[in-house]
């Protein structure tokens, strides 16, 4: 268990680059150099993470500790990548009080906005070349977009992840023909025939009687109702850590300002690990009265939903990657979060980071040493940084 733990915090402390960067140490480090699987086992845990909603690496480091040691080999991994981008985001974000006056500060905080926005675009380039291949899928993407655009509240945002479902079920399947054997079942007795129960009750538990329980009984601990937001958010991230921007933010609307929000999500780009220790951040601003509970707790919960999934089907995801209306449900909720990253493009990256035709200029820059150069995240974190004092002193 010491082994798992420590060659995780190792990668934790070095994974820069998000979740994609971070497939490929897992690679390099799990299948070639350490051999704890094959290259075929690492591929199926790879498409069980983008086919679930949750932080896409932490659920194949997640599979990769169960497959060497069962749960305690899964916490184990989880707690040593967490860790260390949990530490540095609390640290942080305790230091942004402090620094909060601090003109030096800030700049470097705008110059980590305006990354942002490239590195919110790129993915968003990224998800829409995989996902929306066709006229169907760019149809149901850009209805998402303008939906969100024009009403991004959470209700919207489930409602159309539950229409691109739908949608996904009828016209976008890879496999117009079932077998006869599905045939004489439905989606949801295929699916009940291999799934793990016990981890999806609780998962169904926390996701809707928790909510049911806090509406009835509103005198609750805010710490309970810090969970349940985070968890919902956790519940619905689907197509990697970026997703999480939009979700959260209408979560936590009215609780932070779109400024920390957005200052919290910059600074999350610029330290190693996974995309959700944003939750770190946040918590700690949104329960004063006891922030670093507030932001542990933040943090499990956003983390929590995508493991409970990830235990349900853990040990029959090959056959439950075969079904074809299942596969073809995640193909619209897939197709459907482009949209919603296009809308939290615009609101609230783009709206809070560039203000002028400088900033604009920078973004664009940006994009190209992305995307044509090939700069490291870190070096982009760094020059941005730079960047943004210069911009200050002008």
């Amino acid at each position: 268990m010491w082994e798992i733990f420590k060659t995780f915090f190792i990668l934790g402390c070095i994974s820069f680059g998000g979740p994609a960067a971070h497939i490929g140490y897992f690679r390099e480090t799990f299948v070639q150099r350490l051999a704890w699987l094959s290259e075929r086992q690492y591929a199926e845990y790879v498409a069980l993470s983008q086919f679930l909603p949750g932080p896409g690496s932490s659920q194949v480091g997640f599979a990769i500790g169960y497959h060497r040691l069962g749960l305690k080999g899964a916490c184990s991994a989880f707690l040593g990548f967490t860790i260390p981008s949990v530490t540095i985001m609390l640290l942080l974000v305790i230091s942004t009080g402090e620094l909060a006056g601090n003109g030096v500060f800030q700049s470097v905080i705008h110059g980590l906005k305006l990354l942002a926005v490239v590195v919110v675009f790129d993915a968003i380039l990224l998800m829409y070349k995989n996902f929306c291949k066709d006229t169907p899928r760019i149809l149901l993407c850009l209805i998402t977009a303008c939906t969100l655009l024009i009403s991004p509240s959470v209700i919207e945002q489930i409602l159309v992840l539950i229409f691109a479902a739908v949608i996904g079920v009828f016209f976008l399947k890879e496999n117009k023909e079932d077998t006869t054997k599905k045939k004489k079942h439905c989606l949801i007795c295929n699916v009940c025939t291999l799934i793990n129960y016990k981890p999806l009750v609780l998962f169904l538990l926390l996701l809707f009687v928790l909510p049911l329980l806090m509406f009835f009984y509103p005198a609750m601990p805010a710490s309970i109702s810090v969970f349940s937001d985070f968890f919902q958010a956790g519940s619905l991230v689907f197509g990697g850590g970026h997703v999480v921007l939009p979700l959260l933010q209408n979560i936590v609307e009215g609780q932070v300002t779109a400024d920390q929000f957005l200052t919290g999500y910059a600074i999350a780009q610029a330290v190693p690990g996974p995309m959700f220790s944003l939750a770190t951040y946040i918590g700690y601003l949104i329960l004063p009265s006891e922030p670093i509970v507030g932001a542990l707790i933040a943090t499990i919960a956003v983390f929590l939903p995508g493991f409970l999934l990830l235990l349900s089907c853990l040990k029959n995801w090959q056959r439950l990657s075969k079904i074809p209306s299942l596969a073809a449900a995640m193909n619209g909720v897939n197709t459907a979060v482009v949209g919603l990253l296009i809308s939290a493009l615009y609101q609230p990256v783009f709206v809070s980071a560039v203000f002028n035709s400088i900033d604009m200029a920078i973004v664009l820059i940006g994009v190209y040493l992305l995307k044509r150069q090939r700069l490291p995240i870190m070096w982009l974190v760094l020059l941005f940084a730079v960047i943004g004092v210069l911009l200050k002193l002008i």
